[in-house]
């Protein structure tokens, strides 16, 4: 895949050289040979030199990337028998929300998930992975069937946030996030969710309340979207970048923060850059987390997941 991201033209003329002398196959000379070795490695030490060192605005583009792998990509990598469920039993099915049942290595788990979609019919079928209230109705049935089940949680999430619109709102939008909020902290099965890219708002934290909260390394999480901060504070979304800054909402940030329990390494470049390494990883740290989980007595789960958000957010008084 290209490195088509601004802060990548480096990166992208060492691939296109690359490319070039790659084209000449067996008709490379002695010394050309020579030239595309040095071109590779200059190229994987320039990309993990830039992407070990991402500002907060150049994460958001990664976590954004329209080649980056979305909830049905890890699925189909890491997961057998996945069996989709729809609908809300109340008004609609909505496609923004990927759910049902699972099995991850030896564990049969439950999966709630967002989806994007890639060219513009399934984005629009997705709704651009902005949930309804009927999509987050649809996690809730499922998660308590989870429940019921003794299945374990795995969201995976990946939103700019909850979709905005009146219909919403009148249907019961924020009804809807609450109402899982309150579920999901009282569920007593072990619960693990994962942004696999964006992190936006209520849309994310309404599949969110865990047990662990992972994240992938180029990921964000956030109240707002930087662009949505920029315009409350500033009044001009062309302040997103400092907005982003500001937030302090990449996962290297929210790990040091000790809002995250861990971050799960990317392939060099990005997750887009190798889907399968991407999956692999996230699959190893999944069964890690579950293992420990299921340890636990259910008393000491809801115990330990009600005391992990009493305990977020510290403050001190100042001498």
């Amino acid at each position: 895949m290209a490195y088509d991201l601004e802060f990548e033209k480096p990166l992208a003329e060492l691939e296109k050289k690359i490319i070039a002398l790659q084209r000449k196959g067996d008709r490379l000379k002695p010394d050309e040979h020579r030239q595309l070795q040095e071109a590779e490695r200059e190229l994987h030490r320039h990309t993990g030199e830039i992407y070990r060192n991402l500002s907060a605005w150049e994460t958001v583009q990664v976590a954004r990337h329209k080649d980056r792998p979305y909830s049905a990509d890890y699925i189909r990598l890491m997961c057998e028998d996945f069996f989709e469920l729809h609908g809300d039993r109340s008004f609609s099915d909505d496609h923004a929300i990927m759910a049902g049942p699972a099995k991850l290595g030896d564990a049969y788990v439950m999966l709630i998930c967002h989806q994007k979609g890639r060219d513009m019919k399934e984005k629009q079928f997705h709704n651009l992975g902005m949930p309804h209230p009927e999509g987050y109705r649809k996690a809730g049935r499922l998660m308590q069937q989870a429940e019921k089940f003794g299945f374990p949680i795995i969201s995976l999430i990946d939103t700019p946030g909850a979709f905005p619109g009146l219909a919403d709102e009148e249907r019961g939008q924020s009804e809807a996030i609450a109402a899982n909020l309150y579920l999901m902290s009282h569920l007593q099965v072990p619960i693990i969710a994962v942004v696999i890219g964006e992190g936006g708002s209520g849309g994310a934290l309404a599949i969110s309340v865990a047990d662990r909260i992972l994240m992938l390394e180029h990921s964000i999480y956030t109240v707002a979207m930087p662009e949505a901060s920029a315009s409350i504070m500033w009044r001009d979304k062309a302040y997103a970048p400092q907005a982003a800054e500001a937030m302090r909402i990449s996962a290297k940030e929210l790990k040091a923060l000790e809002l995250i329990d861990a971050l799960i390494p990317e392939p060099l470049g990005g997750a887009h850059h190798n889907y399968r390494v991407a999956a692999d990883n996230l699959k190893a740290a999944l069964l890690s987390h579950l293992d420990e989980l299921k340890q636990l007595p259910v008393h000491e789960l809801l115990e330990r997941r009600y005391q992990k958000y009493r305990n977020i957010g510290k403050f001190g008084i100042a001498s």
